[in-house]
């Protein structure tokens, strides 16, 4: 009887939310067609603030079909004060597909929409090409690590088009996201990293610093951390159910003058200061997550 009412639970979520971001990016898309005819950027900026608002109201259905389906057992703690016409850089800890939908209706209302910077291998998706296309969430090349010591040129590179990317966020007060994991968290790769933290990969921080480097009106870094009372990751079971139980603790912190119009390219003092200031906020996290677990 559970397995058929979850699956049914399931079955009815996704197509809610399938109707739901249908809606959502079929309307933005519309909205939009004007920027492919008159390129000006006046007009650029006026519909960028208009896309946010129709991005706001689609992740504000997202809510309500979650609380309806998944009978509103999220829990977020966030006492912080935000300004909804200032710009933030956002990061999270990553376990599933599912924590999108958590993060973006944590923030709902409370700061600027997020934008999350995704791979350049997922525009095939019609849902991720339209939010790049109307929300100014950038693609972005990630060269692993053995990538970029047999070739150093592509660092430099992934840097120019950060920046680049960066710079579509100037049109609206916007908030940045990265998984500062870079992967979803799982045994095997906690394992395969030997990861001083019990409960977070070690931090890739430079995504987080460049971004910064383009943006010099970002003041604040909004942390989310997300604990599932499951240990189920799964799509399938986020949609029907089994993650409804989640916790998400949502801390802000002031960023230090220091590691402002910085390089992070070419600056090795710079990337020293900020891998130790995220690397406290870490420490902080880890033992955040410990105590917030079922």
């Amino acid at each position: 009887m559970y397995l058929i009412k979850s699956s049914l639970v399931g079955f009815i979520t996704l197509i809610l939310i399938i109707i739901e971001l249908t809606i959502g990016f079929g309307t933005l898309a519309i909205v939009n067609v004007p920027r492919a005819v008159f390129p000006f950027k006046s007009l650029k900026i006026k519909l960028a603030k208009i896309s946010n608002s129709i991005g706001e109201y689609t992740v504000y259905g997202l809510k309500i079909i979650m609380k309806i389906m998944h009978r509103d057992s999220m829990q977020v703690f966030d006492n912080n004060e935000f300004d909804k016409n200032a710009w933030y850089m956002a990061i999270s800890n990553h376990q599933s597909w599912a924590d999108i939908f958590i993060l973006l209706v944590a923030a709902h209302k409370r700061i600027p929409l997020l934008k999350f910077f995704m791979k350049k291998e997922l525009a095939w998706i019609p849902f991720i090409f339209l939010a790049n296309k109307t929300l100014n969430m950038p693609f972005v090349n990630r060269h692993s690590k053995k990538e970029l010591e047999k070739n150093p040129n592509l660092r430099n590179k992934d840097y120019e088009n950060t920046l680049k990317a960066c710079k579509r966020f100037l049109r609206s007060p916007s908030t940045i996201f990265s998984y500062a994991e870079g992967t979803r968290n799982d045994a095997a790769k906690h394992k395969a990293q030997n990861s001083p933290y019990k409960n977070l990969l070690i931090p890739r921080i430079g995504g987080i610093a460049t971004a910064l480097s383009a943006m010099p009106n970002i003041n604040v870094l909004v942390d989310y951390s997300v604990v599932y009372k499951s240990e189920k990751r799964g799509a399938w079971s986020f949609l029907k159910g089994d993650m409804k139980d989640v916790k998400v603790l949502v801390r802000k912190y002031d960023i230090p003058e220091n590691l402002k119009n910085k390089n992070y390219s070419t600056d090795a003092e710079y990337r020293e200061n900020f891998k130790n200031w995220i690397e406290a906020i870490w420490i902080e996290k880890d033992q955040e997550i410990e105590r917030l677990k079922f």
